[in-house]
């Protein structure tokens, strides 16, 4: 998983698909978000304060190995997954939804990842606790709120070469996503069979309640059901390998780690299939 092609296939993938939100995002329609603390409660609710919850209660459940239970406390820690737009687009998910959200939870994640590992150090002695703020507020930049930023800005100063440019630049970003995917999948499988099966049975449990709480807690009228429920299995797996490589575990955690990108994905394809079934009956109607 450390190959240097791939490494810079997974950058370049990331910051196109950021820079294609920034070029696509309209600020009034992310500004519209944050104008509605009761829909921002129930997405903070359900991913950064729920899914920790449940990973916390099958730490306490299941006696797993301590790489497993750091792996899946860094996960836990780490919401907002640059990718997670373009996955809840797949699953029929509103995209100024998503992108708002997104950007949201990149914000937050200065503040809300040291706080949940400190909660997971205090409750599980094998769990390190090893993160400054500032260290998440640079990769969070780098990866995320940069070049969104600088699509947003394209979009006010240059609008006619932006509106020009958006749906190649999408479509570059979503054919580097499908390689990316499959990439990571191929490479991945040698060590998603060194995790074991009761760390599997624990990963799919994670990802089948954080989906069920996604689901619940979105809005009943329309298509953020399924984005929220998107958003609470796709972890930041770039976060996660940062904190594991500043706490020196990440040969440890890295099994883990790819263990959950590669069942989440397989859990999570059947879902967005039947929410986009659903959604094709209902006609629910697009937007926020």
């Amino acid at each position: 998983m450390q190959h240097p092609l791939l490494l810079i296939l997974v950058k370049v993938t990331i910051f196109s698909l950021m820079l294609a939100i920034g070029c696509n995002l309209s600020f009034e329609k992310m500004r519209s978000f944050w104008r509605k603390p009761v829909l921002v409660f129930r997405a903070l609710l359900a991913v950064v304060v729920l899914v920790p919850l449940v990973v916390i209660l099958l730490l306490k459940l299941f006696n797993l190995p301590s790489a497993v239970m750091i792996g899946l406390a860094i996960l836990a820690a780490s919401p907002g997954a640059p990718l997670t737009t373009k996955r809840s687009q797949q699953a029929g998910g509103s995209f100024h939804y998503s992108a708002s959200l997104q950007l949201t939870l990149a914000i937050l994640a200065v503040f809300v990842t040291p706080i949940t590992l400190a909660i997971f150090a205090a409750l599980f002695e094998s769990i390190p606790q090893k993160v400054a703020i500032v260290d998440v507020a640079r990769q969070v930049i780098m990866v995320q709120l940069l070049p969104v930023s600088l699509g947003i800005l394209m979009q006010k100063f240059a609008p006619t070469f932006t509106q020009q440019i958006a749906k190649p630049l999408t479509f570059i970003a979503n054919s580097l996503f499908l390689v990316m995917v499959v990439l990571v999948c191929i490479l991945g499988l040698p060590l998603f069979s060194r995790v074991g099966q009761l760390p599997l049975v624990a990963i799919a449990i994670m990802v089948i309640v954080s989906l069920g709480i996604g689901h619940t807690l979105g809005r009943l009228d329309d298509d953020m059901r399924a984005t929220l429920a998107i958003f609470c299995i796709a972890r930041n797996f770039g976060l996660a390998l940062f904190i594991a490589i500043l706490n020196h575990v990440q040969q440890m955690v890295i099994p883990t780690l790819v263990a959950y990108v590669i069942l989440g994905a397989f859990i999570g394809v059947p879902y967005s299939i039947w929410n986009k079934h659903r959604l094709a009956k209902t006609s629910p109607n697009v937007g926020i």
